[in-house]
């Protein structure tokens, strides 16, 4: 039986695996969106703070000092995989009602990039389990993290789970988390890289990026501050979450700050239209109409 485990342990975990790269001195241009190491001090003032992103304004003023380098957390290297045999590539056609396009890497592709991260998309799906561990291995040399997810309904989940457990030390779990499903994590290969398998529901690999690899990716990093800014926020409507799990609605802000619960929660549709979580945990099924809630903003800054 698969252990069930809170976000909040399962957050933990992962983060045990996802340690701080080690500095390097890089040249300014590759510093930029890196974060900075240590502090940079002139004449005992301090300049710029460790844990600092690099961004243009930072790059200046090094420049405008004479460096041409700064020391650096770098950027992860994420090599991002998918496999089963009824996935598609876009732009293909699909051959039966089985089928299905394969949008998980291309949204993680992305979402990793936007948190900083050099993003390696591998553009083969791994049909079994012979192909994935080829594709697996030859990656390791590139990768301070590799992310895999399947089919929707983690049809190919055993096939993933399959391979990683045959290259390294992994864990099956099933975080306490509302439309989501089976997670393996562990590390594998002769560097023990970090490794981590997503469920194939799109919503699901959504809810697991934000809440898993985006503080994963931001520790690698160094930031001070991994998680999103959040807020307790008094509702104008009634809303409610499935029993034991937490639960994490897509929402939308409105133009006087008000928040609103995005329809049919179940749609794919709601990842793009939404720009704030309404969160529900794992003791709380229901949020009455004026009572306070937790909203955690995923629009604005990093950290």
């Amino acid at each position: 039986m698969d252990q069930s485990i809170s976000v909040a342990q399962f957050q933990e975990k992962l983060l045990e695996l996802a340690q701080p790269l080690a500095p390097l001195d890089l040249p300014l241009l590759d510093a930029h969106g890196a974060t900075l190491s240590s502090n940079l001090m002139v004449d005992d003032q301090l300049l710029l703070k460790a844990g600092d992103r690099i961004g243009s304004t930072q790059i200046g003023l090094a420049a405008s000092l004479g460096l041409d380098r700064l020391p650096c957390r770098p950027h992860p290297r994420v090599v991002i995989i998918s496999a089963g045999d009824d996935l598609v590539e876009p732009g293909s056609k699909l051959a039966d009602d089985d089928d299905e396009f394969e949008s998980n890497s291309w949204f993680l592709t992305t979402f990793v990039r936007e948190i900083g991260a050099h993003a390696f998309r591998v553009h083969t799906i791994a049909q079994n389990e012979e192909v994935l561990k080829l594709i697996v291995e030859d990656q390791l040399v590139r990768a301070d993290l590799i992310v895999i997810s399947g089919e929707s309904k983690d049809e190919s989940f055993e096939l993933i789970n399959s391979v990683l457990s045959s290259l390294g030390e992994i864990t099956t779990v099933l975080p306490n988390l509302a439309e989501s499903g089976k997670h393996s994590f562990g590390s594998i290969g002769p560097d023990k890289t970090p490794v981590i398998a997503l469920p194939g529901e799109p919503l699901a690999n959504f809810l697991s990026a934000e809440l898993f690899i985006r503080p994963m990716i931001l520790k690698m990093l160094g930031y001070r501050g991994i998680y999103r800014n959040s807020k307790k926020i008094k509702l104008d409507f009634e809303v409610s979450g499935v029993d034991g799990q937490a639960n994490y609605l897509r929402g939308k802000i409105g133009s006087e700050k008000q928040i609103a619960l995005l329809p049919d929660q179940g749609a794919i549709s709601t990842i793009s239209a939404a720009d704030c979580l309404i969160y529900l945990s794992e003791k709380t099924t229901k949020i009455d109409k004026g009572e306070s809630v937790e909203v955690i903003f995923l629009q604005g800054d990093l950290v």
